[in-house]
């Protein structure tokens, strides 16, 4: 036990081992950012899957989509995506939504894109800047990119 513990403390991540006895005092607050679009579908769902595991382990999860990621605001396109292994995105939406992620939708991006104010209406997704990113980054104690 002595060694596991001794090896388990040169591991990057502070959390490897320890799922066990997590209060919420241990409550993380998550920062996921993805560039991944429809082009790669199941590399595109994983903020939604990853986020989604770890708010119902009661972790504090927001989600920045850049690039090609934000045309996942498009209904048409959450419809179509579906990852390999996994459900569709449309799916995994409404779990998204029912643990109360933020989503930001990175607006230059979105302008670029023709994705506009109503396609991120139905998931409460917000239009991002490099301000809240810097903001995403300050606030969060881990940062996923995807």
């Amino acid at each position: 036990m002595i060694r596991k513990t001794f090896l388990f403390s040169f591991l990057p991540f502070s959390f490897v081992g320890k799922t066990a006895g997590r209060t919420s005092a241990n409550k993380l607050k998550i920062f996921i950012k993805s560039a991944w679009g429809s082009d790669d579908p199941t590399k595109a769902a994983f903020p939604f899957l990853h986020g989604t595991a770890l708010a119902e382990a009661g972790h504090e999860v927001q989600i920045f989509l850049l690039g090609e990621a934000v045309n996942l605001m498009r209904d048409s396109v959450v419809n179509a995506v579906t990852p390999v292994g996994w459900p569709p995105l449309k799916e995994i939406m409404p779990k998204v939504l029912a643990n109360n992620i933020q989503i930001y939708a990175c607006g230059a991006c979105c302008r670029a894109r023709s994705v506009v104010e109503t396609d991120l209406q139905s998931k409460r997704a917000k239009f991002g800047n490099p301000q809240i990113f810097v903001q995403l980054t300050e606030w969060c104690d881990k940062i996923i990119t995807e």
